[in-house]
């Protein structure tokens, strides 16, 4: 089965090029940017989008997305940040002047209340370390609490099917017994995408 996906992606890939090739005829290469030229890069789900406006929708008017995206950026495909540059972290999140720190704190406990983020306390205050959840797993929790907004799950589910991505399908029987088991509603699921 994943080599169908393969081709299938495959396939997908060279439609999209010989379509952009189609519409640039002269572009140079080299005006893009390549993971395969350059370092820099890291795994996001096709969705963090759509993602991210689920968790601003949860944030009460207070948007959390950009502390996300700015998180997420800082792993290494570990899901671990160590949180040593604050005032940095706050800028790059969106929040300047006297109450950056302050403003971006703020939106670090509400993505931990809200279940996308886990912190601990260490050398650099309060927040040293960060741990990110799968937000696929987050936002299927949340739903069956009844905060997500239907439509957005609905869009949500909607374009993981477009791609593929299996995530917020039912857990096999025996992760749900052991979920219930141990109290802990939300699985292991690993993003697919």
């Amino acid at each position: 089965m994943a080599t169908n996906s393969k081709k299938r992606r495959n396939k997908i890939a060279r439609q999209k090029l010989r379509m952009r090739d189609a519409l640039w005829p002269k572009l140079d290469e080299a005006t893009l940017w390549s993971r395969e030229r350059f370092d820099g890069w890291l795994s996001v789900p096709r969705p963090m989008p759509l993602l991210m406006r689920i968790m601003d929708s949860l944030s009460k008017g207070k948007p959390v997305s950009s502390t996300y995206l700015d998180l997420w950026c800082r792993t290494y495909d570990d899901s671990f940040i160590i949180a040593n540059k604050d005032r940095e972290m706050a800028f790059f999140s969106g929040f300047t002047g006297e109450r950056a720190v302050r403003t971006w704190t703020m939106r670090m406990r509400t993505l931990k209340d809200l279940g996308f983020i886990d912190i601990k306390d260490g050398p650099n205050g309060p927040i040293s370390y960060v741990l990110i959840f799968d937000p696929y797993a987050v936002v299927l929790q949340l739903h069956e609490d009844s905060k997500v907004n239907e439509s957005l799950f609905n869009s949500l589910t909607q374009r993981m099917i477009e791609i593929g991505a299996q995530d917020i399908s039912e857990p096999p029987k025996e992760q749900q017994a052991k979920s219930r088991s141990t109290g802990n509603r939300r699985s292991n699921r690993k993003p697919t995408t």
